[in-house]
């Protein structure tokens, strides 16, 4: 890895770009790692930062991240990743920023394709796309590929869950297995759903309290604070917020045998994932698990295949976490070491 530039996650991207408007306000990045197998794409969050070195640093995680996650879902698609600072916590994104994003992505000549992400819709990707054709995750007629990814993303991560709960507890279904579910927004809120059909046990925490809280009257769960859910004592806890969450400190509080969740970039530094191994976790690589949802926008802008497609693609997930696991096993290498190894292969960058 190149550690060029001053941000230690720069890893040779092929570019990172940066983007004001001064009549709408907009700050924005644009990174792209590699376009090796085809366009960059990656979906664009509207975020508060506390500086503007914090949001490029994410935008290079997270463009990286989309590099691993679309070579390992046998995607001919490279990664990027967009980035708009909020000036305020709690801010929406207005018509006139996201016109200007799409401008943006626009000038970038189609290496950079964008989708939804944190604080974004369907209906902002509509308003994007009125500035570029260089987007998906557009709303699309029943039995398609696209719209929101978000349902997608909780259909892989749900059977990567119970792929995992197979490998590291020997459960064949998931009844009276105890998941602790970090997020329970779009990816989180459907995993939860689909877990709770299944007969799981579940203890659910957001950042929104009242949403969690409103979810496990739903569902007949229960709750935790949002500070103590990676500490919660569960066979299984699912991340399904922001990244950067395992941390040498949240590790040695967890009271689980299995990660497997979907939020990106989970691990703080790649150190992580040895910590997690020595502490034998079984851990799910979080661009492996959460692939569900790129799988159905890439279909979508690259016109290949339908809504079935898309699950058909999805239901391989599983497969190529044990693929990983199996390789972890033989070479005594952490999960996430091998996954990394895997993707740099194929987008050629071993």
């Amino acid at each position: 890895m190149t550690t060029g530039w001053g941000f230690p996650d720069f890893d040779d991207h092929e570019g990172v770009h940066l983007f004001t408007d001064p009549a709408s306000g907009l700050r924005a990045v644009i990174a792209v790692h590699s376009t090796a197998l085809g366009p960059a794409a990656g979906g664009v969050r509207f975020w508060h930062y506390a500086d503007h070195e914090r949001a490029i640093t994410d935008a290079l995680r997270l463009s990286r991240g989309m590099s691993f996650k679309n070579a390992m879902a046998d995607l001919p698609m490279g990664g990027g990743k967009g980035v708009v600072l909020a000036a305020n916590p709690g801010d929406t994104i207005t018509q006139a920023q996201l016109e200007a994003f799409g401008r943006a992505v626009e000038s970038l000549g189609g290496r950079y394709v964008t989708a939804e992400d944190v604080g974004m819709s369907e209906a902002s990707m509509k308003t994007i796309a009125t500035m570029t054709k260089h987007v998906s995750g557009l709303p699309v007629a029943a039995g398609s590929a696209g719209g929101d990814p978000g349902p997608y993303t909780a259909m892989g991560v749900y059977l990567g869950v119970k792929a995992a709960a197979k490998r590291g507890l020997g459960a064949d279904d998931m009844r009276g297995v105890h998941v602790a579910i970090q997020g329970v927004g779009s990816v989180g809120g459907g995993l939860a759903r689909l877990l709770a059909k299944d007969g799981a046990r579940l203890t659910l925490s957001d950042v929104n309290a009242g949403r969690a809280q409103a979810l496990a009257e739903e569902l007949g769960s229960t709750t935790v604070p949002a500070n103590a859910i990676l500490s919660t004592e569960a066979d299984i806890v699912s991340p399904n917020a922001l990244g950067a969450i395992l941390t040498p400190e949240s590790i040695d509080a967890l009271k689980t045998k299995i990660i497997a969740g979907g939020a990106n970039n989970q691990l703080a530094t790649q150190a992580e994932g040895t910590t997690l191994q020595e502490r034998g976790i079984l851990y799910a690589p979080d661009y492996v698990i959460n692939a569900g949802g790129i799988i159905n926008v890439g279909l979508e802008y690259l016109g290949h295949g339908d809504q079935a497609e898309v699950e058909s693609r999805i239901t391989r997930i599983p497969d190529r976490l044990v693929a990983i696991w199996d390789e972890s096993e033989r070479s005594g290498a952490p999960a996430s070491d091998v996954a990394d190894a895997m993707a740099r292969k194929l987008i050629g960058r071993a």
